[in-house]
């Protein structure tokens, strides 16, 4: 099967220019103005752009947490990003703290193999650092293509790891050639806040954002990253939401040292105000929590000056009968948000058209980086011949609104019910396929497939 694209505006994270695209397989084979060559299907790309397939290294489909399941598996959670121009995601494997980091893989396979309809691959989540796991993240490495290795700092007694097994960890994946990966938050302050609030009667979903004030993510994330500086480990530190937390982080950069930065789409353009709003406000009931203007302003300004690599998602949907597990009491609340299928078109519209990013630090925020952090470049993250012909056919001009009624995500309500958005996909290739084309799904379940990954880079 061959495909040819005409006359589309390209943008890469360097590049930005008008040429014909020809695909043969899953490959691209070539790149130029007014190809002669014969393809089986021809796309009119006229007035659009392409850009690489986004890539959203932060999500969690079929997630176990607080007694239930995110909302979204991987069927639904898959073709929801492909919808939305996103043609890969990284989800996090959970260990079990007493059990094996394979038993866990073997687990998320059972729930991911054969149900995806976009490409896929794994963080390894470890929440019980000890000899017998220590032994098991070469062949992770090496044989999975499992290069990233998430932990916590919050949540004890179920995900956190204590500062001695997070330096152990980090020595290990550092001589392995992977990267660490962190939720950074003060967790025993959180903990502290939360039996505070509870026991002055304060159970509004307002109080599971005075729970985990600015502080405690700036104190974690420093913390983090000296630990990271001091063992020379490739470090990442996941949805950053705050000007402390970057702060220590600018800090990091004085000494050569490089802390890759991750935010998402809600912390840019959502703010703490969304919680005065009586339980309604559980919609957008996450960890961290949206915070300020002024912490906004900081994340614009660290994806321009190249301090925030990544822009991701964190989605973790739970429909609405699930958030009322909280309803008088904040901290029964599921964390989690529903963003995979918006990212880009928000990013765009809220982004480019508003003319806070360029259209190529938009590419590299959705895609080129995290393919180059996470050991996939230039297989995934750019448009080039022998790249994946992972490519988004994008309207820039056609305007939408997003709601519940329409979006694929299965969860009912939106965090953006209403908005009105700049920008739309309108055709995704994954892999030389046409798989979404004017909203309908053109591939089925289990055409996506995992992704191995190479070694990390501390250079992008």
């Amino acid at each position: 099967m061959s495909i040819l694209i005409k006359n589309g505006r390209v943008i890469t994270a360097s590049e930005d220019y008008t040429a014909d695209i020809f695909i043969e397989g899953e490959k691209i084979s070539a790149i130029g103005k007014n190809l002669n060559v014969k393809a089986d299907e021809e796309i009119d790309a006229s007035g659009k752009l392409i850009f690489p397939g986004g890539i959203d290294p932060h999500v969690h489909l079929d997630m176990p947490f607080m007694g239930t399941f995110s909302s979204d598996n991987y069927e639904t959670g898959t073709l929801a990003a492909l919808h939305g121009g996103t043609t890969m995601v990284i989800d996090f494997i959970l260990q079990t703290q007493g059990k094996s980091l394979h038993s866990a893989l073997d687990e998320w396979r059972g729930r991911s193999d054969g149900n995806c309809y976009g490409d896929y691959s794994f963080h390894m989540a470890v929440t019980d650092f000890n000899d017998d796991t220590k032994k098991e993240i070469k062949e992770l490495i090496d044989k999975e293509g499992i290069t990233s290795f998430k932990t916590f700092m919050a949540y004890k007694g179920a995900l956190m790891i204590d500062d001695r097994q997070m330096i152990g960890l980090m020595n290990e994946v550092r001589d392995r050639g992977g990267l660490v990966t962190v939720h950074a938050t003060n967790g025993d302050v959180i903990d502290f806040l939360i039996a505070k609030h509870r026991a002055e009667g304060k159970l509004s979903p307002l109080y599971h954002y005075l729970s985990q004030p600015e502080i405690t993510e700036s104190e974690a994330s420093g913390r983090f990253a000296d630990m990271a500086y001091h063992t020379d480990v490739p470090a990442y530190i996941v949805h950053m939401t705050c000007e402390g937390a970057l702060n220590h982080i600018r800090d990091a950069s004085k000494r050569n040292q490089k802390v890759f930065v991750e935010t998402c789409i809600q912390y840019l353009i959502l703010d703490a105000s969304l919680y005065e709003k009586d339980f309604e406000g559980a919609k957008w009931v996450m960890s961290p929590p949206l915070r300020e203007k002024k912490d906004q302003a900081t994340l614009w300004a660290g994806i321009n000056q190249g301090m925030v690599q990544v822009v991701g998602t964190d989605h973790c949907p739970f429909e609405w009968k699930k958030k009322l597990m909280g309803e008088k009491d904040f901290s029964k609340i599921p964390n989690g948000h529903p963003a995979i299928e918006h990212r880009m078109e928000l990013l765009y519209s809220e982004g480019v058209n508003k003319g806070k990013i360029s259209l190529n630090k938009y590419v590299e925020v959705t895609s080129t980086n995290s393919a180059k952090i996470f050991g996939m470049f230039p297989q995934k993250g750019t448009i080039g011949i022998g790249a994946d012909a992972d490519l988004v056919i994008f309207d820039p001009k056609k305007k939408h609104t997003l709601s519940a009624k329409t979006h694929h995500m299965n969860v009912d309500y939106s965090g953006y019910e209403g908005w009105e958005v700049t920008g739309k996909v309108e055709t995704v290739l994954l892999r030389g396929v046409v798989a979404i084309y004017k909203g309908k799904e053109k591939i089925k379940k289990g055409y996506g497939k995992f992704v191995k990954r190479g070694k990390v880079s501390m250079t992008i």
